[in-house]
């Protein structure tokens, strides 16, 4: 099935008149070779890697992180607009960003653009992307390879530090059953019980206020 045609499947499952956002990158011979995110207004976020998946990953971007992503699209006139740099580059992957909202459809194609609003949207898609891709490795060595979960939940640490990963609270439910499973080594359940106690940390910061600063000193 050729990739526009996926756009279409995406288009179908999730019509409706609320707006969204999808993007797909093509780019034959990496890994994946081609990925697609569907996000809607309320943070509801489909992540899939096949055209046939009808069981793509699910998470919620949180309403913060989906108001600065539909932000950029408004910034880029929700892809009204040629994106393309005329500046000759290696090829990187053929991107696509489309906007549905109601009636109103508008889709732009893309392997490079300077466009700042663009290159940060791109960004944010490509964390939204890595964060499924870490929670599907995640998942998959906690089934079938329970040695190589030590490795895993390093990457997704790794990740974490550098600011990668969004909607952490996908991560828990696996992080807290490997903690509290005596079939995972020890390194493992200490390590996924650490993960999951910053990423609740972060939640709890993120909902606390600021402190109050102190008074300035006066002469």
């Amino acid at each position: 099935m050729k990739w526009a045609a996926v756009l279409l499947l995406a288009a179908a499952v999730w019509a409706g008149d609320d707006p969204r956002l999808t993007f797909s990158k093509s780019f034959p011979g990496s890994t994946p070779a081609f990925v697609l995110v569907t996000l809607e207004k309320n943070g509801d976020t489909e992540y899939r890697e096949a055209a046939d998946d009808d069981q793509p990953l699910k998470f919620k971007l949180a309403d913060a992180d989906a108001q600065t992503v539909f932000g950029l699209a408004e910034k880029l006139d929700y892809f009204k607009h040629p994106l393309e740099s005329p500046v000759k580059v290696a090829f990187m992957g053929t991107k696509t960003f489309r906007y549905e909202s109601g009636a109103e459809k508008n889709e732009v194609k893309y392997n490079y653009s300077e466009d700042p609003s663009a290159q940060a949207l791109q960004d944010w898609f490509e964390r939204i992307c890595e964060s499924a891709q870490y929670r599907i490795e995640l998942e998959r060595t906690a089934k079938y390879d329970h040695l190589g979960v030590v490795h895993a939940l390093m990457l997704l640490e790794s990740a974490l530090d550098k600011k990668r990963l969004v909607a952490l609270d996908q991560y828990l439910p696996m992080l807290d059953r490997i903690s509290n499973n005596q079939a995972y080594m020890h390194t493992a359940r200490a390590q996924a019980a650490e993960i999951a106690e910053s990423i609740r940390a972060a939640k709890t910061g993120a909902n606390e206020a600021p402190p109050a600063k102190p008074p300035a000193n006066r002469l």
